[in-house]
């Protein structure tokens, strides 16, 4: 997948209004009721995809409010607890909510494993802070949102003889996407199609729709599918405890 190494924002505003109106709203909307053969499926595929503790998941999202602070407070960063696993180079975003509505207040990272997992974080922090989508993050904001970090497996291009049958390839709630045809780009995180309960053909259109294609671009056999996994973590409140989310907790707005 040859992309740049620059930051990615998650939800564009400026790309389709249908996705960017539901994207703001709370995130306790309506979902689908819980299928519990299909999170017993998504749990064994995470397992064997990504491993992240649940300490180490902790430790991401301490990195990410200690550089939110020192970047919109213009200070120098604070020492924090680093894992040794942390220097190598993976992808990870990084999500500002606002508290306790769980809109959307900034989102950007890193899904190609340019940098050490530890820059990936701190980049994306700094970026989501400064999310052109949005006004500059305030210091008085800064204890008004919370703090969600997702750290990512490399994008790895489904390969299939017929377009149609990437439905086969994905599944929601385990799976994130990152579509690509000539200059077009978009992706869309894991926990996204858990909120919304997405199949997978719904997921690869608001995939392609995110990349400022048509809903069906994805049945073009000249677009790129990627697909990725995620381990994420969230503060529960502003600097408050931190908890790995899940398909469940996702489903249920949390």
């Amino acid at each position: 997948m040859n992309e740049s190494s620059g930051p990615i924002k998650v939800c564009e505003t400026n790309t389709h209004t249908r996705f960017d109106e539901r994207i703001r709203r709370k995130l306790n909307c309506e979902t689908q009721p819980e299928n519990r053969a299909d999170n017993v499926k998504i749990r064994v595929l995470l397992s064997r995809r990504i491993s992240v503790a649940d300490r180490e998941g902790e430790c991401a999202v301490r990195i990410a409010r200690e550089a939110l602070d020192a970047h919109v407070l213009r200070r120098a960063r604070r020492p924090v607890e680093i894992p040794k696993a942390f220097e190598e180079k993976s992808g990870a975003f990084v999500t500002l909510n606002d508290h306790p509505s769980g809109l959307l207040r900034g989102c950007i990272g890193y899904p190609q494993p340019f940098f050490a997992l530890v820059k990936s974080i701190e980049k994306g922090a700094e970026g989501a802070a400064e999310d052109p989508r949005f006004p500059r993050l305030s210091p008085e904001e800064l204890d008004r949102v919370t703090v969600e970090v997702s750290i990512l497996t490399p994008p790895q291009l489904i390969e299939v003889k017929k377009p149609k049958d990437l439905t086969k390839h994905v599944t929601p709630g385990a799976d994130g996407l990152s579509v690509a045809q000539g200059q077009y780009r978009g992706l869309l995180l894991p926990q996204v199609a858990a909120e919304y309960g997405w199949d997978p053909a719904e997921f690869l259109s608001e995939a392609c729709m995110k990349a400022g294609l048509l809903a069906d671009a994805w049945l073009d056999p000249s677009t790129r599918v990627y697909k990725f996994q995620a381990e994420v973590f969230a503060e529960t409140k502003p600097r408050g405890p931190v908890v790995r989310r899940t398909l469940e907790a996702a489903r249920a707005g949390h």
